[in-house]
């Protein structure tokens, strides 16, 4: 059965303010919010970004959405979990502040921060499920208790899964850390030795230090390593390889299988939007040079992640007139979506309904 997308074009570089008003527009007209009811707790989930130049969601499209929820009588919030790697969101406090300086504080979006996954990323639910890699998922333990869900997406290239968007960040991004851990216990990183030079960038950056120095050559240490990836992100000298036949089915089979744990909490009250603009290779957890890959595309809203996910990869590629491993990373990208389909998680059919 085909899906309904709702789709807000945008020109290139549209002012934010232009493009959130649109956006406003169609939530209204089409209805998107009237499953929200008096006092419903409502958690908004994003991403903060790494650093000011990437092209994460911005406040604004929050602070939108906020007003939006509170018009319908429900009590939102802004949420995230911590996250595994070293760096500016690795526990609450130290993420929490981080978003403050990113532009999304109060005063500007009108929602405070509450972090789904407690003070160190270790609060969780163990939600049920019928995947073929999980009986069960572990999740951050705040989305539970709440009656609707938000999640706001911004569109990427990703160098685990081809490309990171609503599943992704509902998979990855609303596991609890136990939950991230599982999803990235079998991807490993290999050490090219002709190529490493001995910089010492990988050990900086390894969130469970299991890279050290050995005559000026880095060693992982398959016992720590958790397979997060930042290590070949980071590399500037190509000295880091995963054996990604081995691994990108695996990972998004377990990304897709959380995702479809958190929204089976929200069979009625989920809402799905992914951001098209500012598209770059890599996924917005990378601290390093923005590359945008594809012009500004808009804005698209759905209540099934799986076809919103769909819309959004054709009409980048369409946008780009190439495939997207032709733009970001070489890896089979459509796997989790065709993943998803399989265990009757969302549709691949969708009605695209412009806006």
């Amino acid at each position: 059965m085909s899906e309904k997308v709702y789709f807000i074009e945008a020109a290139e570089n549209e002012d934010d303010s232009s493009l959130c008003w649109r956006m406003e527009v169609a939530i209204q007209a089409e209805h998107l919010l009237d499953s929200i009811v008096e006092r419903d707790v409502v958690a908004v989930k994003t991403h903060f970004g790494e650093s000011k130049k990437l092209g994460y969601a911005r406040p604004l499209h929050l602070k939108m959405l906020g007003d939006a929820v509170k018009s319908k009588g429900g009590v939102p919030f802004l949420t995230e979990t911590s996250t595994l790697y070293k760096g500016h969101r690795s526990d609450a406090i130290s993420h929490i502040a981080h978003a403050h300086s990113q532009g999304f504080d109060y005063s500007s979006t009108g929602m405070p921060i509450i972090m789904a996954d407690g003070l160190f990323g270790d609060e969780e639910s163990v939600v049920p499920i019928e995947g073929k890699v999980y009986s069960a998922v572990h999740i951050a333990a705040l989305l539970a208790k709440c009656n609707s869900l938000i999640v706001v997406s911004h569109f990427t290239g990703h160098l685990a899964a081809g490309f990171g968007a609503a599943l992704k960040n509902i998979g990855m991004g609303c596991a609890s850390r136990k939950g991230k851990m599982e999803q990235h216990s079998n991807a490993k990183p290999k050490i090219v030795v002709k190529k490493c030079t001995g910089c010492e960038t990988c050990v900086k950056w390894c969130p469970q230090d299991a890279i050290t120095m050995n005559d000026e050559v880095a060693v992982i240490d398959d016992a720590k390593c958790i397979g997060c990836g930042e290590c070949l992100a980071m590399c500037r000298f190509d000295a880091v390889k995963f054996n990604w036949g081995a691994t990108y089915e695996e990972l998004q089979k377990k990304v897709v299988e959380h995702a479809m744990g958190v929204c089976s909490l929200f069979p009625e009250k989920g809402l799905y939007i992914n951001v098209l603009t500012r598209i770059s290779k890599d996924c917005d957890c990378m601290g390093h040079t923005f590359e945008q890959i594809v012009p500004d595309i808009g804005i698209l809203i759905s209540r099934d992640p799986v076809a919103l996910d769909a819309a959004s990869l054709d009409l980048v590629e369409k946008r780009a007139g190439k495939v997207l491993s032709q733009l970001a990373y070489d890896i089979p990208y459509r796997f989790q979506l065709d993943y998803a389909a399989e265990l009757g998680f969302g549709s691949l059919e969708y009605d695209l309904i412009k806006c």
